[in-house]
């Protein structure tokens, strides 16, 4: 089926069509950095005068049937690439109609116009009829009645990305006010300057065709996104089976697949990349790239039962990175993708015994820790064992001792005396800030433990929701501290945020109430210390001792 592109303008391309995103697509999960350059090409268009216009991106859509409100006829779209910039282009014309006057008849005006455009009144129909995997109602909450929530309440990645698009536009429509830019300037912009190439079919088979045509023209596509594609098509190919059944097992599946990745995963390719590396023909030497992943599955699935081989594999490897990224003390020990290979592979083994499970991921974790934490190794560092036994836990079947007994061999040659000597008297803070918030937070603990405490502490939850920088504390002020000492171990303890924020340049000894309040085991330690002892260099190295001879053990094999 031949399809002729149409270069429309937002206004245009919104005019009687109401979109969805299908639950078998990618939840939203643009970052700042991407609504940034979006902003950014805002403001460049604007600055270049009315007669610039501006290409935002190729929009392929599936046209599923006709809706009918008041007298007038709407097409309903399925998007299925292009999704994150109109999500967020819709977000930032509600943040523009929330910002307008309605005491000024002009910005009035604008404003009903917005909003009849972005709800319709016969049926209170969003524009946007559904974002996938929206459990919460985010995005509809907002479109309909206003009501923003912060970020942080967020439980998943997909909301607490519908939740930082809707901050960030809303800040961004603020600061444009401050600039002292006019508000109806903006939304002109925004309706008839911005461009897109529509992509428009009722037969969905075209539509893959569509897509991979513009990721072979280089176009900007996820290679997760990518390879749904490429199996979508091939099933489509497929000749003397039930194409419809295939594709209907497909839909479920992907969708499972982005409703899982969107719990915590987000951009992150981990899945993709390890799901091809497992299923190698012959043994890696490290993980695949995202390029060399998808073409690896592409050339396995080729009739219908290696596709849905393929993409239930693909399914049960993002549950098994899943269960990674869901243990915050898992998730913290290191970035580097081997070793985090080696990780899912251990969860994916369906016949271990859970007990066994836990203490092979304890083994990894003691070894990991001390070669990419401690040491502070980088990627180049025993990839290929990684990555080697990774494949043999899943093709292999390799028994629970073999496999204790090979993690152990990774770390030989980091043992960890080695590895406590490495972090004495070093700065334990600059380039070093998640490994300290893990290690801190395995200290706390320790603590609990000692005290035969549950290991429980809201401001936990608070701490590793922001970066580890915001929540590292200098006991002696960065400003006041000797240079030598003050990012020593000893020197370092972790506060919620916002108390973090507050206590920066304060003396040590005003701080000690304030660590109290915290209900921190860790904070508490440093309080009496600074009760009984006062701070000083002693008392750094004191609590620098204290904390690398329990790191001694723990760490050891």
């Amino acid at each position: 089926m031949l399809i002729q592109p149409q270069y429309l303008s937002l206004a245009t391309l919104l005019h009687r069509r109401l979109f969805q995103i299908p639950d078998y697509q990618r939840s939203y999960s643009w970052g700042v950095q991407q609504r940034e350059d979006l902003f950014n090409d805002i403001k460049k268009t604007h600055e270049n005068g009315k007669e610039e216009h501006h290409f935002m991106a190729a929009i392929v859509c599936l046209r599923s049937k006709k809706q009918m409100l008041d007298s007038d006829e709407y097409h309903i779209m399925d998007i299925v690439d292009g999704q994150q910039r109109i999500t967020t282009l819709i977000i930032l014309l509600n943040a523009v109609k929330l910002a307008l006057d309605r005491k000024n008849n002009t910005q009035l005006k604008l404003a009903e116009e917005l909003s009849a455009l972005l709800v319709k009144a016969d049926g209170n129909e969003l524009l946007l009829l559904q974002t996938n995997h929206d459990s919460s109602h985010y995005f509809a909450d907002y479109l309909r009645r206003d009501k923003i929530s912060p970020p942080a309440g967020a439980n998943t990645f997909s909301d607490r990305a519908i939740l930082e698009a809707i901050e960030n536009c809303t800040n961004f429509v603020v600061k444009w006010t401050e600039d002292d830019k006019d508000l109806i300037s903006l939304a002109s912009l925004l309706k008839n300057r911005l461009y897109f190439l529509l992509h428009e079919t009722n037969d969905e088979k075209t539509v893959y065709s569509v897509f991979e045509v513009l990721n072979s023209r280089g176009l900007a596509v996820s290679a997760i996104d990518r390879l749904k594609s490429i199996l979508m098509g091939t099933a489509y190919e497929l000749e003397k089976i039930n194409n419809a059944q295939l594709i209907r097992d497909l839909h479920t599946t992907w969708r499972d697949i982005y409703s899982t990745i969107g719990l915590r995963q987000g951009f992150s390719t981990e899945a993709l990349r390890f799901a091809a590396t497992l299923k190698a023909k012959s043994v890696p030497s490290r993980p695949l790239g995202e390029t060399k992943a998808v073409d690896a599955i592409r050339l396995e699935a080729e009739n219908a039962k290696k596709i849905r081989e393929a993409a239930n594999w693909l399914l049960e490897v993002a549950k098994a990175c899943d269960a990674v990224f869901a243990n915050q003390r898992l998730n913290a020990v290191t970035r580097i993708s081997q070793a985090r290979l080696l990780a899912a592979a251990i969860n994916l083994r369906q016949d271990f015994k859970e007990s066994d499970r836990k203490a092979l991921l304890v083994s990894w974790e003691k070894v990991t820790f001390r070669i990419y934490g401690m040491l502070a190794h980088d990627a180049r560092t025993q990839v290929g064992n990684y990555a080697r036994l990774a494949w043999q836990i899943i093709n292999e079947k390799l028994s629970v001792k073999n496999i204790h007994s090979a993690i152990r061999s990774i770390g030989r040659d980091f043992p960890i005396d080695r590895a406590v000597k490495s972090l004495r008297a070093r700065n334990c803070y600059e380039a070093w800030e998640n490994e300290l918030r893990y290690l801190l937070y395995r200290y706390e603990e320790h603590l609990s433990k000692q005290q035969k405490l549950n290991y429980t502490n809201e401001n936990w939850e608070k701490i590793w929701l922001v970066s580890a920088s915001q929540s590292i504390e200098h006991i002696w002020a960065k400003s006041e501290a000797p240079s030598r000492h003050k990012h020593r171990l000893g020197n370092l303890v972790l506060l919620p945020p916002k108390l973090n924020s507050k206590l920066q340049a304060s003396q040590p000894k005003d701080k000690s109430v304030s660590y109290r309040k915290t209900g921190l085991l860790i904070a508490l330690e440093v309080a009496d210390s600074i009760d009984k002892n006062g701070w000083s260099i002693k008392e750094i190295e004191k609590r620098e001792d204290a904390i690398l001879n329990w790191a001694t053990i723990e760490w050891a094999d």
